[in-house]
Order: C-alpha cells, then structure tokens, then sequence
C-alpha cells in the first residue's frame, strides 16, 4: 500500500474536506442570513472621471494608505482595478518624491 492514501488517517480525505459543507444541523437560509450584507462600493474615479488621481495630489491619496504607510486594498477601497494600479503607483511615485512619508512615524519636512 502506497504513503499516499489519506482515508482514515486524519488528511486531505473527501470526508475531511467535504465536512462543512455536509453539516445537517444548518441549513442554507440561516448561513445566507449569518452573512454579512455590504453594499457594492463604486469606483470614486470611475463615477467621476475628472477627479484626478495623480501623485502631484497627496490630498486625495492620503484616504488610499493607513496610519502605518500601507496602501488600503481595493475591496476595501472599492476602486476599480485600473485605478487602483493607478492609485498604487501614484502613492509610490509620491513617496519617492517625499510628498508623502512611507510611515507615520516620519513625516515629511516641508
């Protein structure tokens, strides 16, 4: 018998894998309902296309990174994914240049 078999040893077996989903103690409408309801974000630039999104404007980049410097992700955010690639680079770019500071802990001296 090869090392492969997982039945009955505690592995990646159907059985194992296939337990969640097999529960008779809950049934889909009460796991539908437990879900959290959230409404779809819009895209800030895509319902407005002249709002700029470039790195010369560290006033609308500042909502899209956290207290700690890191760059908030697109479900959270709701953009879209070409301006969160535009965003992201924005906020790099504007790092570079030191128009914003890669943490909080160092702001830039103006």
């Amino acid at each position: 018998m090869s090392g492969y078999s997982n039945q009955g040893q505690g592995g990646f077996g159907r059985r194992d894998r296939d337990h969640d989903r097999d529960r008779g103690d809950r049934d889909d409408k009460t796991a539908f309902l437990n879900r959290k309801s959230t409404k779809k974000r819009v895209c800030r630039f895509c319902a407005d296309p002249k709002f700029p999104l470039d790195y010369k404007e560290p006033k609308i980049l500042i909502p899209f990174i956290t207290d700690r410097g890191k760059i908030i992700p697109r479900r959270v955010t709701g953009n879209c994914a070409m301006h969160q690639r535009r965003m992201q680079t924005a906020v790099k770019r504007a790092r570079v240049l030191a128009l914003i500071s890669f943490t909080s802990s160092h702001p830039p001296q103006h």
